[in-house]
């Protein structure tokens, strides 16, 4: 489950944390915790460590994978504390936050994801020793931590139409690319070196199988029946297969079929192939609804909070629900220069052209419907689908789901290189 992450307060002076301990029956003052570094403003207290060293021994224990010593262990969860500290003082900067309604949307998703209700889920992370409370400020760091690396991160990724181009092309692109197809096999065996009364006698064989196919025989009982491929016994079914990883000879035919046909005998130097498609799955015309679609941004700030923001973008929501022009406001407020001058329009909207939030309500609200206000890792926003329509998008879906396997790649190699980067920036105190 989500590591235990348990975020100390910000202290703006860095102080001993002392309580009030009774040892043999007298009240003595004790020290309990220490400060094991200290981050630019911010500190790691000793306590921290140790708590998140033991949930990560926990885990490894429960993997029955042998855990390293802790003189190995302690620095590399330090590091990771440190880290951490430094990306929450960033985002503490840029007036990121993760609203209550976003972290309970985020623990119906886990439950969701786990097959349990959201309240099965909740009793089982109580039943673990975890409040609500502690889980929700646990997720809220992990959002949070994940917003401020998308935001920084992905500014610095380029994926060219050339290295799109060429993933496409490549052997992994082109299967990637390629349909999924549900078969059926019945083979006739024959050597490439067959005589020809032994060809005939192969092509008669099929001839009278596809002459008992097409009269409404089962095709499973005819591959038990006469088959020499070694799937003959479960039927003749070889189950979901990309179709650029069958040979050749038979990519053709399958090509041109709909579920439920059948090929004519084809010959390979295996023998004579008679397939037949069940079922097929992507590769073909994806006809997509799109959304022409305008909006307005506001983006928290260290003048403006969170809180502040969204009431600020509410205001403006009820203006233009009374009668004002949304456009007219998209210019005088929307924090986002590429749209604003043009009243917020954003055009034409294309699979994965948009974050999943905004994706998520521009696909369920009504046309010419202004949203309520939603967060994003951008900001807050409101947005207002003015037209609907469908399209083909084969080619768009493949080129937009290969940059994405493409960002994705650059994004974990890249995300190191800046976490370094910001590290070496920081002021980092060890005290341990």
């Amino acid at each position: 489950m989500l590591h235990a992450i348990k975020h100390s307060t910000k202290i703006l002076i860095p102080s001993l944390v002392l309580a009030l301990w009774s040892t043999l029956g007298q009240a003595q003052l004790q020290l309990l915790d220490s400060i094991a570094a200290v981050v630019d403003n911010d500190v790691v207290m000793t306590s921290e460590l140790n708590e998140r060293v033991q949930s990560i021994y926990q885990r490894i224990e429960e993997s029955g994978t042998e855990p390293p010593s802790q003189e190995a262990l302690v620095p590399q969860v330090l590091e990771r504390l440190i880290l951490e500290r430094i990306q929450l003082e960033m985002a503490r900067r840029a007036g990121v936050r993760i609203s209550d309604e976003e972290l309970n949307q985020a623990i119906a998703r886990i439950a969701q994801s786990q097959g349990v209700s959201t309240e099965q889920f909740l009793e089982e992370v109580a039943g673990q020793g975890l409040s609500v409370a502690a889980l929700k400020e646990q997720l809220s760091t992990e959002m949070t931590l994940s917003r401020v690396q998308q935001a920084q991160v992905n500014r610095r990724i380029f994926i060219s139409e050339q290295e799109v181009e060429n993933f496409l092309v490549s052997e992994e692109g082109r299967n990637w690319v390629s349909p999924d197809v549900n078969l059926g096999h019945i083979l006739i065996p024959l050597s490439s070196a067959a005589s020809l009364d032994e060809v005939d006698a192969a092509t008669d064989k099929a001839s009278m199988i596809l002459e008992r196919i097409a009269a409404g025989d089962d095709f499973r009982t005819l591959a038990i029946a006469h088959s020499g491929d070694q799937s003959a016994l479960q039927g003749g079914d070889l189950g979901w297969r990309k179709m650029s990883e069958l040979p050749d000879v038979l990519i053709g035919p399958i090509a041109g079929l709909q579920p439920g046909q059948v090929t004519d005998a084809v010959r390979s130097n295996a023998g004579l192939h008679i397939l037949k498609l069940y079922d097929k799955r992507g590769g073909d015309q994806q006809l997509i609804q799109q959304s022409k679609v305008r909006h307005i941004l506001l983006k928290p700030n260290e003048i403006r909070s969170d809180e502040e923001t969204l009431a600020e973008l509410t205001r403006i929501t009820a203006e233009i629900r009374s009668g004002k022009p949304f456009a007219e406001l998209a210019r005088e407020h929307s924090e986002d220069i590429g749209s604003a001058l043009n009243g917020g329009d954003l055009g034409w909207s294309l699979p994965g052209k948009f974050v999943p939030q905004f994706e998520q309500v521009m696909n369920t609200i009504a046309i010419d419907e202004v949203s309520e206000p939603f967060r994003s890792d951008f900001g807050w926003h409101i947005l207002q689908v003015t037209e609907r329509r469908d399209q083909d998008f084969s080619e768009d879906i493949k080129r937009n789901q290969a940059e994405n396997i493409l960002r994705q790649r650059k994004f974990e190699s890249e995300l190191q290189i800046w976490l370094q980067e910001i590290r070496d920036e920081a002021f980092v105190d060890i005290k341990i």
